[in-house]
C-alpha cells in the first residue's frame, strides 16, 4: 500500500516536497515513480527511480523537479521547485518490482491515493 501526501496550494515560483510510503512490503526493492493528471488530462510521467537509484524525468520537470528514495523511511519524494501553474495536478506515486518502461503508467502494480499541487500565478 501506497501514502502520498504533501501537496498543496504554492504560488508559481514556490516549492513542495512530496512522499510516498510503502507500508506491508520493503519498498527498497521496488521501482517507483511519479505521475500526475491534471483535469480533463490523461495520466503523465514525471520521474521515476529505480531500486538501484537511478532516476528518469520527464522533459517538462527536468532541471526543477528531483525525485529520490530513502530506504531506511520506506519512503520516496519529489521535490519540486521553480513550480508553474502548468505543473498543477493530482500526483501519484506508483510502484512495481521490476519496470520495463519507466514512462508507462501501465508498468506499475502499485498506486497511491494521489495528493492535489496546485500552483497559483
Amino acid at each position: 500500500q501506497l501514502q502520498a501526501s504533501g501537496g498543496g496550494l504554492v504560488q508559481a515560483g514556490g516549492s513542495l516536497r512530496l512522499s510516498c510510503a510503502g507500508s506491508g512490503r520493503t519498498f527498497g526493492s521496488y521501482d517507483a515513480a511519479w505521475f500526475r493528471q491534471a483535469p480533463g488530462e490523461e495520466r503523465e510521467f514525471v520521474a521515476a527511480v529505480s531500486r538501484s537509484g537511478g532516476s528518469t524525468y520527464s522533459d517538462s520537470v527536468k532541471d526543477r523537479f528531483t525525485i529520490s528514495r530513502d530506504s531506511a523511511k520506506n519512503t520516496v519524494y519529489l521535490q519540486m521547485n521553480s513550480l508553474k501553474p502548468e505543473d498543477t495536478a493530482v500526483y501519484y506515486c506508483a510502484a512495481a518490482r521490476l519496470v520495463l518502461s519507466v514512462r508507462r503508467a501501465s508498468g506499475y502494480d502499485y498506486w497511491g491515493q494521489g495528493t492535489l499541487v496546485t500552483v497559483s500565478s
